[in-house]
């Protein structure tokens, strides 16, 4: 008796009947039975990079390895191609696992790898590198005072502590801990270098500065010596242009990658920042900062590499920068290796593919071995090639691992396993194949026999190369019992099978084109003729899919009340439903098909390619290239616009008005300066509206000068002094560029001569001119208009308005002072205004020491106050008029804590020169 064998990797030989027989060729392991279930390691966990902190308490850092295999694996562990010397106390092993007790940078810093392996073979874990993180604190020494004059920009330099690795996050500590400066468009803290940048110096800047560094990897945070910062007040602070000094390299990143860019300047006013990608629309993951400093970018891929281009812009003038994004990939399989078992004595392609830029390499390990470069092929394959092989690609940025077990097969063959069927049906005058699929290694020959008669290669009979017989133009003589014989060098078998021949299936009412409207019905007819003792199907497909009944039940419906017939009834057809219908007929044996095509007509589809060009403040040009009509011609095009102002999609005015069926370009006139947009353009036919092409991506038109003049200009009142103006501050929508503003234009209603004032903030509709000069309740003539960076707008009409009245040239009278307990109580007249005064709208009181200016002031709308009595020496109570126009002339009083006097005694208080007189009677 012979018994052949499933050899494991390193088992290279069959036996026979002896045990004496066996030969071995391998270093490791034992020859297996076919049932045998042992297999090679698998990795379920491998080591990766780790940073153990120079300062941790914890005394020990472990690199993991854990694989499954049967038997059970065993493990090693190497260190910069050296093996690990696990007899050594500084080293212990939990399963897999490396422990290293007390790290220690000079000895164990380096790159680690595991090796598992069991009698099938080896395999070697992907690399980990152990690095040794620290972060030192700042030098002792203080940090010099600046000093910056207020308006001008600066930059607090932080100038980290030594470290590793490189990944520390930056904060500035303001006056104490825990208080930092939170980012703003003023103030930026770059994450590269961790300095402080302020765009313009205010004295609220004032104060002690301190950088603050975290390192995430070791959990640790250090912080410098405070920086006193002290402004220099300045009587008007100059503007300057903006000035990038934070300006971002170029960068090479990783697909997948998160990638941040940092631009800055300084500049009074505080420069706008804006981004874009040169020549290309920006990435749809990039995200700005609230301040506009910083540009992320989530989830980087290829397309996203390019030029990008940071703009900082104040009134004063721009500034420009730009710099790349390279984009590379990490190594990423595209077809791996699994494991396989083949014949002995086969050839074997095993493809290993991946893709990565820079182009991986690829490399193969044997046993955990260095064994192959490139692709892999074995030629008349041996027990020698077995084994744990590892497939490694790799480039610049790193490599990815794909492990597989190679079994090398030797035995007779045998149709325990799949034997041929027992019956097959085959059609008249069709095609049948007869499957004969042993188990055997190597391949055996096949040959055929029906009943007592061999087969050979004819005209309607082949022998495949894997045993499989086929017949093609089958007669009824066909029918009869087949044999299929295998053989090889190790032994032979062989398996019967009854062939049994069926009527055909054939298609006798097939389906016709049909060309409907949208929404109507349309009916696709079938029926067939089939052999009687099977049983008949009908599958419908659409456009080479098949109609699932069970969710398409609302458009698609089978008429069942017809024996042998598939009809099939199309509600409601949509567009989505025109194409080809094919009707299958099918039984377990055979199957016919036929097809009709169903043309569905109705309104256009979407254009596409829709490009925006030549952009300008009112309009824009666009082209895009015709969709489908429906079978309908298309008579015209609308083009639709989309703003930040407007709910929805609005018919935009064209040139030409009428865009028709057979154009493909068009301009999109009066349109709003210096707004964002977004366009579409939908197409019409005799059969309705059709679907919006795909909205273009966001344009901003050309600035230009105002156009339109502010409304409702008017004013009046206020202070003394004073002349205020007022109006209604135009819409965003009018704005029509940036840095927009307003001139504010007056002069006394006879005068000759304008004068102009220019507001900078867009929002406020006042501007109030002071001058002490100015005459109450003068008549003024005013106009105001809009301007941007672009020019100037139309003034508005013109306004005539009145400065403020003035305050009250008299005092208020006071006409008594009576002691009452504890307190005094102060009565006066009530002041009337003269004609051009203000109303008087109420009255302050100073309460104050004698020889004294301060004091306690008081606000009242009556004509009498309680002031406490003086505890010791005279207090002076002044009383004045308050209106718009300003506060009026002072009358005083002086009051004394000395003991009320007699009864007798009134006092009377007479206005001479607002000083107050006590005459005796």
């Amino acid at each position: 008796m012979k018994m052949w064998l499933l050899f494991s990797p390193l088992l290279l030989v069959s036996f026979a009947s002896s045990l004496s027989e066996f030969t071995w060729h391998r270093r490791y392991g034992h020859g297996v039975s076919e049932e045998d279930k042992g297999f090679g390691p698998i990795f379920e966990e491998q080591p990766i990079n780790t940073i153990y902190p120079e300062e941790s308490l914890e005394g020990k850092v472990s690199l993991n390895c854990r694989a499954r295999a049967s038997p059970f694996p065993v493990y090693k562990w190497r260190m910069n191609n050296g093996d690990v010397d696990l007899t050594s106390d500084r080293y212990s092993m939990v399963g897999g696992n490396l422990v290293i007790n007390n790290p220690d940078k000079q000895k164990d810093a380096g790159v680690y790898y595991c090796l598992a392996s069991n009698n099938y073979g080896m395999v070697r874990s992907t690399e980990a590198t152990l690095s040794f993180g620290y972060l030192d604190p700042f030098p002792p020494e203080e940090r010099p005072e600046v000093r910056v004059k207020e308006g001008k920009g600066m930059v607090l330099l932080c100038d980290p502590p030594y470290h590793f690795p490189d990944d520390l996050s930056y904060r500035w500590l303001l006056n104490e801990f825990p208080v930092f400066i939170t980012m703003d468009k003023r103030r930026f803290v770059s994450q590269t270098n961790g300095n402080l940048y302020i765009a313009n110096v205010e004295s609220s800047d004032k104060g002690n500065y301190s950088c603050f560094v975290s390192s995430p990897s070791i959990t640790k945070s250090v912080f410098s010596k405070f920086i006193p910062l002290i402004p220099i007040p300045e009587r008007t602070t100059k503007p300057y242009p903006a000035d990038i000094v934070v300006q971002f390299k170029d960068v090479y990143a990783l697909m997948g990658q998160n990638v941040t860019l940092e631009c800055f300047a300084l500049g009074n006013p505080v420069p706008d920042i804006r981004w874009r990608k040169v020549l290309e629309p920006m990435p749809s993951t990039a995200e700005i900062s609230t301040s506009g400093a910083v540009l992320k970018i989530i989830n980087i891929q290829l397309e996203d590499e390019g030029l990008y281009e940071c703009e900082a812009e104040n009134i004063r003038g721009r500034d420009k920068h730009q710099a790349k994004i390279y984009v590379q990939a990490f190594p990423e399989w595209v077809e791996h290796i699994n494991d396989t078992e083949v014949d002995i004595g086969s050839d074997l392609y095993w493809p290993c593919v991946a893709t990565g830029k820079p182009i991986p390499t690829i490399r193969w390990l044997k046993n955990g071995y260095a064994y192959h470069r490139g692709e892999l092929r074995l030629y008349d394959v041996t027990f020698e090639n077995a084994g744990m092989y590892q497939c490694i690609a790799e480039n610049t940025h790193g490599a990815i691992y794909a492990n597989a077990e190679l079994k090398i097969l030797a035995l007779a063959p045998t149709f325990e396993m799949n034997p041929m069927k027992k019956k097959i049906l085959a059609a008249k005058g069709g095609r049948v194949i007869i499957e004969c699929k042993p188990k055997a290694a190597p391949k055996p020959k096949f040959s055929w026999s029906k009943g007592t008669e061999w087969l050979v290669n004819g005209s309607r009979i082949l022998i495949w190369e894997d045993g499989s017989l086929e017949i093609n133009n089958i007669t009824r003589s066909d029918g009869g019992v087949y044999t299929c014989f295998a053989e090889n060098n190790r032994g032979k078998a062989n398996s019967t099978g009854t062939l049994v021949i069926t009527d055909p299936t054939r298609i006798i009412l097939a389906p016709l084109n049909a060309d409907i409207t949208v929404g109507e019905n349309a009916t696709m007819q079938c029926a067939a003729s089939f052999d009687s003792a099977l049983d008949l199907t009908f599958v419908w497909s659409f456009n080479g899919y098949v109609i699932d009944f069970n969710k398409e039940n609302i458009h698609y419906q089978r008429n069942f009340m017809l024996d042998n017939n598939g009809e099939l009834l199309i509600r409601n057809a949509q567009l989505k439903h025109a194409g080809r219908y094919t009707c299958t007929a099918q039984t377990i044996v055979d199957n016919s098909s036929a097809s009709a095509d169903l043309v569905v007509r109705g309104p256009p589809g979407p254009p596409g390619g829709l490009r925006i060009e030549d952009v300008r403040a009112t309009s824009v040009a666009l082209t895009w290239s015709r969709g489908s009509d429906n079978h309908s011609p298309i008579s015209k095009y609308t083009i639709q616009t989309k703003t930040q102002l407007s709910d929805g999609w609005k018919d935009a005015k064209t040139d030409p008005p009428i865009i028709e069926g057979n154009m493909e370009a068009a301009k999109a006139v009066d349109l709003i300066p210096w707004m964002e947009y977004e366009f579409r353009v939908v197409a019409t036919n005799t059969l309705g509206l059709g679907e919006p092409s795909i909205p273009s991506n966001k344009i901003k038109t050309d600035g230009a000068a105002p156009n339109v003049a502010p409304s409702d200009v008017g004013g009046g009142g206020g202070s003394n002094r004073e002349l205020t103006i007022t109006w209604a501050p135009l819409s965003r929508e009018y704005h029509y560029g940036n840095n927009f503003g307003y001139i504010v234009a007056f002069k006394p209603f006879d005068g000759e001569e304008w004068k102009k004032v220019t507001v900078t903030n867009p929002d406020t509709g006042r501007y109030v001119h002071k001058d002490e000069s100015m005459s109450p309740s003068t008549a003024f003539q005013v106009k105001v208009k809009a301007f941007n960076s672009k020019g100037d707008g139309p003034y508005s009409l013109i306004a005539v308005i009145n400065s403020a009245q003035d305050a009250p040239s008299q005092p208020p009278r006071i006409i008594s002072s009576v002691r009452s307990g504890s307190r005094y109580i102060i009565t006066w007249d009530h002041v009337v205004a003269l004609s051009n005064e203000s109303t008087v709208t109420g009255y302050k009181v100073l309460y104050r020491p004698d020889g004294q200016h301060d004091g306690k002031l008081y606000s009242t709308h009556k004509h009498s106050i309680e002031v406490p009595i003086p505890r010791d020496g005279e207090y002076v109570v002044e009383v004045r008029a308050h209106s718009d126009g300003g506060d009026g002339v002072v009358s005083q009083v002086k009051i004394s804590g000395a003991s009320a006097p007699s009864p007798g005694l009134l006092g009377l208080l007479l206005p001479a020169l607002g000083v107050l007189v006590f005459l005796e009677f």
